[in-house]
């Protein structure tokens, strides 16, 4: 899942060499932590957070492929 957010983060951005993705597995869960640079986070979140929003479902389905559940947070 930490590649697969960080591959989609790095094609949205400028900066590549700031993304930087934590990933904390607790059972069945597994939590990703995104931060990007400053300037290339209305890139990743989106308007309204559309862009977020998408990398979420596609975080989720590919989780639900393993039996497990994602969660995406974006700093």
């Amino acid at each position: 899942m930490k590649e697969l957010a960080e591959h989609m983060a790095k094609a949205l951005v400028i900066e590549r060499g700031a993304v930087e993705v934590t990933q904390t597995v607790e059972g069945e869960n597994i939590e990703l932590k995104l931060k990007v640079a400053p300037e290339d986070m209305g890139k990743v979140i989106g308007r309204q957070g559309r862009i977020a929003k998408a990398m979420r479902v596609v975080l989720k389905a590919a989780a639900a492929r393993d039996g497990k559940k994602c969660n995406l947070e974006i700093d």
